[in-house]
């Protein structure tokens, strides 16, 4: 075990899990297992043992249950409990509502996991039935277990923060399916404008020139080559200033007015689709107008919790970044060990051994997948600036044994990530490479890997 206690760090940190649920689920508790739906909520009371001393459909909106916990209250009194704890599963927004009307009545308030009662519906009797009268049960049963878990705890700031970060990322889905649809309306009808500019859509200029061209007539191309290479420049420059720019690329330009005597593409569609180009050009535009709105939204929250100088401490990681990651994890000070952040996320590894077997080490996969992409997105401006992360990264994918995929030691640095602001958050302290490196003084990048 490596300590004189004889059980490990994972064996007390479990333990002190366990005591936290204990406490809000002890045995003079009943136990209220909530089904939730939208008009229908099923209501159980059960002992510890399972065994259910009440049962009864509401007919009401999760705003209503307040009667239903005033009467799951009374049942368990009338059976010798001294007082309830509510266990239902975290779908929808209605849990939510739930946990504050258990709040207001003092009651202590658990959640089960979809995916736990799903697994022990099967493992009930062997079938693959599902009512609400069982699921009720089930959530009542794994809750006397101890196989729950304490929800987030409410704050208005930390909330408005995960409102934020979900906005964003909704707002990102929305510009990639974008310029997705752009990209192959344009390789169908036009692909010759997608070769005039090694990143089309980091390009202003393009976005600008290719917003006129199929703005003009809908889309038809002869109105455009009837401008000419001089007054198409000048409408393309007059663009780029009402966007903000200050000058096109004029390689690109011409590159594009070429690209209007192009045959190839399917010429039946050429005028609807770039009308549909023009379109979606318009809806991205807004959609950055509104992410950077949202952005500067998340940000100004950030300094509110007074972490934007903690979170930037870390080389590479860049304010927004962080604010995204925050939004999924909430306040961290909330976990026992970075480690729970990691396991959060889905990236730690999970050994498979029994005996002298030895298998293959793989990432769990579960946690919050919205998480696991803040901390992803987050890695590719840190590896590069970061020099103890992009030395992490040359070790792991060049080391003679258990060599990674470039991927893998990807994912291995945005697990360092989220364990470095756990770090930053909880101690207050600014990140330090020395520390980062447990403790190892570094002179070159080459050693920092060792």
């Amino acid at each position: 075990m490596g300590n004189s206690s004889g059980i490990s760090r994972g064996d007390r940190n479990r333990n002190t899990r366990l005591a936290r649920l204990r406490a809000l689920v002890p045995a003079q508790n009943a136990i209220v297992g909530i089904d939730l739906a939208d008009t229908k909520q099923m209501v159980v009371v059960t002992d510890h043992d399972s065994k259910v001393l009440a049962r009864k459909t509401f007919r009401c909106r999760a705003w209503d249950l307040g009667t239903a916990l005033d009467w799951a209250a009374q049942r368990a009194s009338t059976a010798g409990h001294t007082g309830i704890t509510v266990a239902c599963e975290p779908t929808g927004h209605r849990w939510r509502v739930l946990g504050q009307l258990a709040a207001d009545r003092g009651m202590p308030f658990v959640c089960v996991q979809p995916a736990m009662t799903s697994w022990s519906r099967r493992a009930e009797d062997l079938t693959h039935d599902k009512t609400d009268e069982k699921d009720a049960v089930l959530i009542a049963r794994l809750t006397a277990q101890l196989r729950c878990y304490i929800p987030e705890p409410v704050d208005e700031v930390w909330g408005r923060l995960r409102h934020l970060g979900a906005r964003r990322e909704q707002l990102i889905v929305d510009m990639v399916s974008q310029i997705q649809q752009i990209r192959a309306l344009l390789e169908c009808v036009w692909p010759a404008a997608l070769d005039t500019a090694r990143r089309p859509f980091r390009s202003r200029t393009w976005v600008a020139a290719i917003s006129v061209i199929c703005g003009r007539d809908h889309g038809e191309l002869t109105r455009t080559r009837r401008l000419g290479p001089a007054r198409f420049e000048q409408v393309v420059r007059r663009e780029i200033t009402r966007r903000g720019g200050q000058k096109p690329s004029l390689r690109i330009v011409r590159e594009l007015f070429a690209a209007l005597e192009d045959p190839r593409g399917v010429i039946a569609h050429r005028a609807g689709a770039l009308e549909r180009v023009h379109l979606l050009l318009a809806d991205w535009a807004e959609d950055q107008r509104r992410l950077a709105d949202t952005e500067t939204r998340m940000l100004t929250v950030l300094d509110k919790l007074r972490l934007t100088d903690l979170v930037t401490s870390i080389v590479g990681l860049s304010a927004i970044g962080a604010a995204a990651i925050l939004a999924e994890t909430g306040d961290l000070t909330r976990f026992t060990s970075a480690r729970a952040v990691v396991k959060h996320a889905g990236l730690a590894p999970r050994e498979k051994t029994s005996g002298t077997f030895t298998g293959r080490t793989k990432l769990t996969g579960q946690g919050r997948p919205s998480l696991r992409l803040a901390a992803w997105r987050a890695v590719w401006g840190a590896q590069r600036a970061n020099p103890v992360y992009a030395a992490r990264y040359q070790h792991l994918t060049s080391r003679t044994e258990n060599k990674l995929t470039p991927t893998q030691a990807q994912a291995a640095i945005a697990a360092s990530i989220l364990r470095h602001l756990h770090a930053v958050i909880t101690t207050g302290c600014r990140w330090d490479p020395q520390t980062a490196t447990h403790g190892t003084r570094i002179s070159t990048p080459s050693a920092i890997a060792a």
